[in-house]
């Protein structure tokens, strides 16, 4: 979760008054890689790679989309807000899970009591936004895991290759994004049939598509970031 000093879960009478600021902004959503669920990939595969990436602390895989080529980039997020999907580990905002119970983190600087989306209505019913912030930690706990068997599945067979993704941009500069990995498509095509069939099976054979699918948009997002350095710097947010 990391350094959090005051989590509390989530009731309408302790936090009726509450609100969240949930629009993306800067300071919580500039980031060039984001871990994501495998339920996600058919939401993300049109608009974004989905690679790989070893965990720094663990050095364990985790499955993420690249959201831009330097560090702090976000080339989907704009003074008008996001463009495209938003990552459920991006939307859940200041909100954890604890145990079976939805929890906030009430020292983030997203809550507060004047400005954002309220929790719950004057007579201490969930808003839709609360609502909607549950159903992305449902959706979130168990996707965590099956994202987790998947990557296992991956290792085992031996699917992980390295890539480096080197790009020169019009302003003259350069961007290599080193640590990922994507699927080794040579590895794939010799899996014997009983692999195959166990892969398609287990709906792992989409997901390995979706992820090779999603490597035509390194381009693609190179040509939004060259359209962003022509217009300049972007307007301060507000």
């Amino acid at each position: 979760m990391g350094p959090m000093t005051n989590i509390a879960i989530v009731n309408a009478q302790a936090h009726r008054d509450l609100q969240v600021k949930a629009k993306a902004s800067p300071a919580f959503d500039a980031k060039h890689f984001v871990a994501v669920i495998v339920a996600e990939f058919p939401l993300l595969a049109v608009q974004c790679p989905i690679l790989l990436s070893k965990d720094a602390e663990t050095g364990a895989f985790v499955c993420g989309a690249v959201l831009g080529f330097a560090q702090n980039e976000n080339l989907f997020l704009t003074p008008d807000g996001w463009q495209g999907y938003r990552p459920l580990t991006l939307q859940r905002g200041p909100f954890y899970t604890v145990g079976e119970d939805l929890a906030i983190d009430l020292d983030d600087a997203r809550v507060g009591t004047d400005v954002g989306e309220p929790l719950f209505s004057p007579n201490g019913e969930m808003t839709p936004y609360l609502r909607g912030i549950i159903n992305a930690m449902q959706e979130l706990r168990p996707g965590l895991e099956r994202t987790k068997r998947f990557i296992e599945t991956l290792m085992n067979l031996k699917l992980i290759e390295p890539i480096d993704i080197s790009l020169s941009f019009d302003d003259g500069s350069r961007h290599e994004l080193a640590n990922l990995y994507t699927i080794d498509r040579e590895a794939l095509r010799a899996l014997p049939d009983a692999a195959v069939l166990d892969l398609f099976r287990r709906g792992y054979m989409q997901l390995i598509y979706l992820m090779i699918a999603s490597l035509k948009h390194v381009p693609l997002m190179a040509e939004r970031k060259n359209k962003q350095l022509s217009t300049g710097p972007a307007p301060a947010w507000g």
